[in-house]
C-alpha cells in the first residue's frame, strides 16, 4: 500500500514521530489550513494560522527564523507538504511536514 508520508525525504514525519520530536524540541507549530477550518478545530500546540492556499505562507514566510524548528498540518499533509518543501527551497533546515489534523488528533494530540 501507497504511504503519503515517506520517511526517506526527511520533511514528512508520522504523527508518533511529531509527539517525540515536540517533547524534544517545541518549536512553533504552523496550521496551514484555512481561517474556517482552523476554526473547526486545531491542534492545542498550533502558535499560528497561516493559509496555504490563500497565498498568505508564500508571503509570509520569509519573515520567518530561519534557526527555529518548524512543525506544519493541514487536513491530509498535502498543503504542509508543500509548504514544508518550500520552506527547505528557501534554506530552512529544521521544517517537519507532520501530516493531517484528524490523523494527529486520532493519535492523541490534544485540539480545541
Amino acid at each position: 500500500m501507497f504511504s503519503f508520508l515517506s520517511r526517506s525525504n526527511g520533511i514528512d514525519i508520522s504523527a508518533q514521530e511529531f509527539k517525540e520530536k515536540v517533547e524534544e524540541e517545541r518549536g512553533v507549530v504552523i496550521d496551514v489550513r484555512s481561517k474556517m477550518e482552523y476554526d473547526e478545530g486545531h491542534l492545542k500546540l498550533a502558535d499560528e494560522l497561516i493559509d496555504f492556499n490563500a497565498g498568505e505562507f508564500h508571503n509570509k514566510v520569509d519573515s520567518l527564523d530561519k534557526d527555529k524548528t518548524y512543525y506544519l498540518y493541514c487536513r491530509s499533509g498535502n498543503r504542509s507538504g508543500q509548504a514544508a518543501r518550500l520552506m527547505k527551497s528557501k534554506g530552512f533546515e529544521n521544517v517537519y511536514n507532520v501530516g493531517g489534523f484528524d490523523d494527529l488528533a486520532r493519535n492523541g494530540l490534544d485540539t480545541e
